[in-house]
Parts: structure tokens; C-alpha cells; sequence
């Protein structure tokens, strides 16, 4: 966990994981603000709590950034998912405008805005910080976390899923493909892993098999949007006929761990947290 005497601001994003480092920054006395994205995070994520919080669209970054350094905050967490939003949901202040019409072209990947996100923060004096530096349990470790293991003919497809991914990370466009029988079903776009998931069950051949896999893009930074799963992934890749899952061990996060694997020892499914240097071989 961060430092108690530094202030940690954080920006909530969906998901489960806000909430997760707001408790564990209350049982550790962590002193924190709160920035949670409208449309993204929980509805009644700030209820309850005492530390300065403030919603904000994604557009009003100048408020935003006020509102941490007027909180005099030391270091921000950014974390949760973030629908990427459409010019019209943007509705962008004067420093949001100025932002985007520095970064340009970087804006067309997902890493590349982020990135840019992070310099601007910095450059505002304060110091961002990876989900792994403060809750350093939540990576995934390497090695089959399941009762089921993967077949030989699981090994082919996850293979070529992690070259896959790799390839399509490199481009920044996504960090999740489905591979079954040897053949990529689909690759993870705008739409996020979830909606991946959905729309592969109506491409999945005759047979069992069928692999997600999830890899931190190559050039990805540590303390931005690492590939994440948890119960709903497992229950979405059941749903579609899944039978295992893949994510970049001590790259990725695996959220609620205990429930996710047990959830997939009851759907007979295997999770791995794999090296993407072992499939690239």
C-alpha cells in the first residue's frame, strides 16, 4: 500500500477494484480523495465515505486536476474500467481541448492517450502509481490456478492466442482474443472483453475447446489498464462455451481470486497465468 504520510488520489473507473482500494485505504488509514468518472464507475461507489470525493466527466479534466491539487494530493492511482467516449460525451473543458489537441494522433490508442494522461498528470507535480504498487496481491501469478488443466489441443490454441494478442497489442488496438481449434474467433476492439466474450459464442465451431486470452500490450506502462479478470469473466466465458483462460501472469489482475477459481473449478475450466515468452518461443 502507498505510503500513509503521502495523499493517494484516486480515479475510479468500473468495476469492482475502486471500491477494493477504498476499503483497503480505510482499514490502513491511507489518506485519499476520491475522482470518480460518471458513466463508468458505480453508481454508489462514494456512499458512505468520508475522504473528499467529486464526480467528473470525462471531459472536465481542469476541474479535475483542481480538485487534486487544491486536496494537495501526493500520488494517483487510476483504476476501473473506462468506456472510451465519443467526441458528443466528452463535452470538453478548456484544458481537455487543449489535451487532445497536443496529443494528436495518440489519441487513436487506447495506451497512447493513456500515457498522455499520465505525463499531464505529472507534469502537475504529482506522481501516478500502478494498482500493482499498492495492491500488489491483486497480480496474477504464473502456473494453472485451477483443478483443470489444460490438453494438448489447449496448449495449440493458447499458443497461437498469446501470439495473437501479442501481435494486436503491439498496434495498440486491444488486449483479449478467443482461440478454439486452432482458429482466432475474435479480437478485442472498442467494444471490451466482455462484449468479445458475447459475440464469439455465435462463432464457435462444433466441438469443445475455446480459449480467452488477455496480455498487457508490449509497450504498455505497469500503472495503466492491465488485462484484468474476475467472477464475471469466468461466468461470461462459460455463458459463451468457453473451457479456460489465459492472462499474463505478473502482468495482469485477477480480482475476488478465491471466488474466481472456485467458480471455474465448478465450471471445469482452466485458468493459467502465463509468460508470454513461453508461447513466443
Amino acid at each position: 500500500m502507498a505510503n500513509n504520510k503521502r495523499k493517494l488520489g484516486i480515479i475510479a473507473g468500473g468495476g469492482s477494484i475502486p471500491k477494493m482500494l477504498i476499503e483497503k485505504c480505510i482499514a490502513q488509514d491511507v489518506d485519499f480523495v476520491v475522482m470518480a468518472i460518471e458513466g463508468n464507475a458505480d453508481k454508489n461507489l462514494l456512499k458512505g465515505i468520508k475522504s473528499p470525493c467529486k464526480w467528473i466527466r470525462i471531459g472536465q479534466a481542469g476541474s479535475g486536476f483542481k480538485f487534486f491539487k487544491d486536496e494537495k494530493v501526493d500520488d494517483v492511482v487510476m483504476i476501473g474500467t473506462i468506456k472510451r467516449p465519443s467526441i458528443f460525451d466528452i463535452v470538453p473543458d478548456l484544458r481537455t481541448t487543449a489535451f487532445f489537441a497536443k496529443v494528436g494522433a495518440k489519441a487513436l490508442g487506447d495506451d497512447g492517450l493513456l500515457r498522455a494522461v499520465v505525463d499531464e498528470i505529472e507534469k502537475d507535480g504529482m506522481k501516478v502509481k500502478g494498482i500493482h504498487e499498492v495492491m500488489p496481491d491483486l497480480l496474477i501469478k504464473e502456473g494453472v490456478l485451477t483443478k483443470k488443466k489444460p490438453t494438448k489441443e489447449h496448449l495449440i490454441d493458447i499458443k497461437r492466442g498469446v501470439e495473437a494478442a501479442f501481435e494486436l497489442g503491439k498496434l495498440d488496438i486491444g488486449q483479449a482474443v478467443i482461440v478454439q481449434h486452432g482458429l482466432v474467433l475474435g479480437v478485442e476492439g472498442i467494444e471490451g472483453t466482455d462484449e468479445l466474450i458475447r459475440r464469439c459464442k455465435d462463432y464457435r465451431r462444433k466441438g469443445g475447446g475455446g480459449v480467452l486470452v488477455k496480455l498487457r500490450k508490449p509497450q504498455q506502462d505497469m500503472r495503466i489498464d492491465l488485462p484484468t479478470i474476475g467472477p464475471r469473466s469466468v461466468e461470461r466465458a462459460h455463458e459463451s462455451g468457453l473451457e479456460g483462460i489465459v492472462v499474463h501472469a505478473g502482468n495482469g489482475l485477477i480480482v475476488d481470486e478465491k471466488e474466481t477459481i472456485a467458480l471455474a473449478d465448478k465450471y471445469k475450466m482452466f485458468i493459467v497465468g502465463a509468460t508470454a515468452d513461453d508461447y513466443l518461443k
